[in-house]
């Protein structure tokens, strides 16, 4: 479990196929403190880290995870969004985000509004996905690449969010551009809000 607070960027050093499998290694400032067997989202991915080696830690992405995300897009030097699992008793300074990632987003615009910049994304919509929760509404949660975001201006297959300097400077925001493909996580709230109602109308019938 996570809350979409990241703590910095990690540098993807090492990448390597394994049949379906894929096999990240990465360098980041508190790769010192995790130990065999962690859980760590990468750009909103929850994986486990299998191997640690001086300054780096490498984790395995399966083929579901890398379908439903842009992992598979990734090359040696890029940087991820990196945060490590809640402690138990902390507090939640974001939303409750499970690293579960639903699907991949396009950055269609990107505007500086003077001390601040909005970026404006399009996802595929399915009906079945909207019925079980999958959208977003305004002003409510999203994480974006594992950053917990306030949802602004949702259409059917847009949204848009802002971003402070800060956020901007310590994530990953400041290297999407129009055309970078983002991880998406939907409020899980929502998902168990919208599945429950189909469920309840199937069960009236």
């Amino acid at each position: 479990m996570f809350s979409g607070i990241v703590e910095c960027t990690a540098t993807v050093v090492a990448i390597e196929r394994e049949q379906d499998n894929m096999h990240f290694t990465l360098r980041c400032p508190f790769t010192s403190e995790l130990k065999i067997d962690q859980s760590i989202s990468h750009n909103g991915v929850c994986l486990t880290v299998v191997r640690i080696v001086d300054d780096t830690y490498t984790v395995t992405a399966m083929r579901e995870t890398l379908d439903r995300s842009n992992l598979g897009l990734l090359s040696v030097g890029d940087e991820v969004n990196v945060e490590r699992s809640m402690q138990m008793g902390g507090r939640l300074d974001g939303h409750i985000v499970q690293g579960h990632v639903d699907q991949t987003a396009r950055c269609i615009r990107v505007e500086d509004q003077e001390g601040s910049f909005e970026f404006t994304f399009e996802y595929e919509v399915d009906p079945e996905m909207i019925s079980r929760g999958y959208f977003t509404v305004d002003k409510g949660s999203v994480s974006v690449n594992g950053v917990s975001l306030t949802v602004c201006r949702p259409t059917r297959t847009t949204f848009a969010v802002c971003i402070i300097p800060y956020t901007y400077e310590v994530t990953n925001f400041h290297n999407i551009k129009e055309g970078t493909v983002v991880n998406l996580e939907f409020d899980i709230l929502g998902k168990y809000i919208a599945q429950y109602q189909a469920r309840m109308q199937e069960l009236n019938k």
